[in-house]
């Protein structure tokens, strides 16, 4: 029996033994690279966002009707103030909604 404990207190110690051999990851140097978002307008090269084309201005909000950020969908400022200005005007002719009811 006391034979028994002893091995598998090795093979536990073993391991931990390995961990502090492991040379650490550099610092400051990520797992990954994450890709650059591209502005979906510029890419598009649509001049003015219209708010009549209302399909690809919907795009830009959430299901609760929410409008997304910059950081989200990665448009660039002037993009994102025209497609702000194209949701807002939706909202108002009563295109898009303001927000979904609750359930």
């Amino acid at each position: 029996m006391s034979e028994e404990t002893k091995v598998t207190s090795t093979e536990t110690a073993a391991p931990a033994a390995a961990r502090a051999e492991r040379p650490a990851r550099p610092f400051g140097k990520k797992r990954f690279e994450s890709r650059r978002k591209v502005c979906k307008v510029c890419a598009e090269k649509i001049d003015n966002v219209d708010y009549k084309n209302f399909q690809f201005v919907k795009s830009f909000t959430m299901e609760s009707g929410k409008i997304l950020s910059r950081r989200i969908t990665g448009t660039c400022a002037k993009h994102q103030r025209q497609i702000t200005k194209a949701i807002k005007r939706d909202r108002n002719l009563a295109i898009l909604p303001y927000s979904l009811p609750k359930k």
